[in-house]
């Protein structure tokens, strides 16, 4: 793998990763009041966003240039951004990717903040859903 810069991305620095996102046809969006992460190889080439909740951070926005999966690089970027912040991390995914979480640390054995409990009654709705948590301290 080359050798990747895997940083927080500056506030007025969003739009960029909001650009890769729609680059690769994907509709993740950088959320307000959250904690963009990415990984460059002169370009951003995956990137992640962490918002805070009660106990925690919501995991979302996790997104790897193509060219560039299967290497880890979803997973080096998702745990150093879980280390740089407060308390557990909590994600919401399609049942397919509970193995992918799953070797990162993250397990359905999670107790969710109400709003991130509310939201996965909500989304149950039309899709599939698990709720995964990653402990404190992994």
């Amino acid at each position: 793998m080359p050798d990747l810069h895997l940083e927080p991305l500056a506030e007025p620095l969003w739009p960029l990763l909001n650009k890769f996102y729609r680059q690769h046809n994907s509709p993740m969006k950088a959320l307000k009041g959250g904690r963009m992460w990415v990984a460059r190889d002169r370009e951003i080439v995956a990137g992640l966003c962490l918002t805070p909740v009660v106990g925690g951070q919501w995991l979302t926005g996790v997104f790897v240039d193509p060219a560039y999966r299967g290497q880890g690089l979803a997973a080096r970027l998702i745990l150093q951004a879980a280390a740089d912040g407060e308390g557990s991390v909590w994600l919401l995914c399609h049942p397919d990717l509970e193995g992918v979480y799953g070797r990162m640390g993250f397990t359905q054995d999670t107790v969710l903040p109400q709003s991130l409990s509310e939201r996965l009654v909500r989304y149950k709705r039309n899709k599939p859903m698990i709720a995964m948590g990653l402990p404190r301290g992994v």
